[in-house]
């Protein structure tokens, strides 16, 4: 784990366009595609400010999601809704690039297909004597105010889930109560994890988490590599003890 502190929010944005766009150009060069997975909230924003001086192939991205509201994407809480309004237009990324779930089927039966086209896309047969997981680029995942990550929520079943790497939850604590999201076999199989966070509002959590080693959703996912990017505010309490 690499902890890397810097300033402010905007330094944030900056230095994580830099580890992206290295992550992007890497896998491009190595296998003509970056996959990588895409979190709400905080982090679209972030994106969006620095997606236009991004120096990488966009033809190439093909953008999943860590978690997604089962909702229509003309709701407010649709993540990819969300992306559709800031970040598209500012790249040249097309919404066919966007793996996105499928809301005309059940729940149960919407993390299933999620879950089949990511191995599909992958060019991974889907097989329970010989699991495959397939393995992400980078995932840039984001932190809630109760440490829970993607729609991973403390104390809640999910997060001992080894055999689906795509699950529904219809029980969500935080609104609204149904979505779909990576579990931690398929979380911790990626390359590379990134947090990206500012504020002193996630202060109090980011030193429950990585300072007093609390067992919340956030502190369990250890891919390969993972990277927190901090800015002082959100390390202040941590500085502070």
């Amino acid at each position: 784990m690499e902890i890397i502190t810097v300033e402010n929010e905007s330094h944030v944005i900056g230095r994580m366009w830099e580890l992206i766009e290295k992550s992007a150009n890497e896998a491009i060069a190595e296998n003509s595609v970056f996959r990588v997975g895409l979190s709400g909230g905080s982090l679209i924003k972030y994106l969006a400010n620095g997606a236009e001086n991004a120096k990488t192939d966009w033809s190439k991205w093909q953008l999943y999601f860590c978690d997604e509201r089962f909702v229509d994407e003309s709701d407010d809480d649709s993540t990819f809704g969300q992306y559709k309004k800031l970040l598209i237009p500012k790249t040249p990324l097309t919404e066919s690039q966007f793996v996105v779930i499928n809301r005309s089927i059940g729940l149960d039966d919407c993390a299933s297909d999620y879950e089949q086209r990511i191995f599909k896309n992958f060019g991974i047969k889907k097989s329970t004597e010989k699991p495959t997981i397939p393995q992400f680029d980078l995932l840039l995942l984001g932190m809630g105010p109760d440490g829970h990550t993607c729609s991973l929520f403390p104390e809640h079943k999910l997060l001992t889930e080894k055999t689906q790497l795509i699950a529904p939850i219809s029980d969500s604590p935080k609104p609204p109560p149904q979505r779909v999201t990576m579990t931690y076999p398929l979380i911790n199989n990626a390359k590379m994890c990134m947090f990206p966070i500012s504020g002193k509002g996630k202060a109090e959590m980011v030193k429950r988490i990585l300072f007093d080693g609390e067992p919340l959703p956030a502190g369990m996912v250890k891919p390969r590599k993972l990277v927190w990017l901090l800015d002082q505010a959100a390390v202040s309490l941590a500085v502070q003890s």
